[in-house]
């Protein structure tokens, strides 16, 4: 059964940091590119940041570019979001997804498989 798992969200004060993981299991992720989404409470769903597959590529969000990074490792199966600077504005649920197009999108509609999601919230 192929299957995401995201972890390490959690409480924060602005400006601090957090890594997210996102780890797989029926599927090896590097076969996949693997995106970030996020969805704050009665926000629609946005892309923060991709990888393809190639490993080529990775895109970010205006909204995060130069504060997060996106990582792979592949002998852990992961992929990682580490986020720095955090604002509030960062509030919300964080979901990695695959898909199995080889190109660095933020377009949701592309992905194949999701996690269940990790909470991150960032508080003054």
């Amino acid at each position: 059964q192929l299957q995401l798992v995201e972890s390490g969200g959690g409480l924060v004060q602005p400006g601090g940091s957090l890594r997210l993981s996102c780890a797989a299991s029926g599927f090896t992720l590097d076969h996949y590119t693997i995106g970030w989404f996020r969805q704050a409470p009665g926000k629609e769903r946005e892309g923060v940041s991709c990888s393809s597959s190639s490993g080529g590529s990775t895109v970010y969000a205006d909204s995060v570019k130069g504060r997060f990074t996106i990582s792979r490792d592949n002998a852990k199966n992961t992929v990682y979001l580490q986020m720095n600077s955090l604002k509030p504005e960062d509030t919300a649920v964080y979901y990695c997804a695959a898909s199995s197009v080889p190109v660095a999108t933020l377009e949701g509609g592309w992905y194949d498989y999701w996690g269940q999601g990790t909470q991150v919230t960032v508080f003054s």
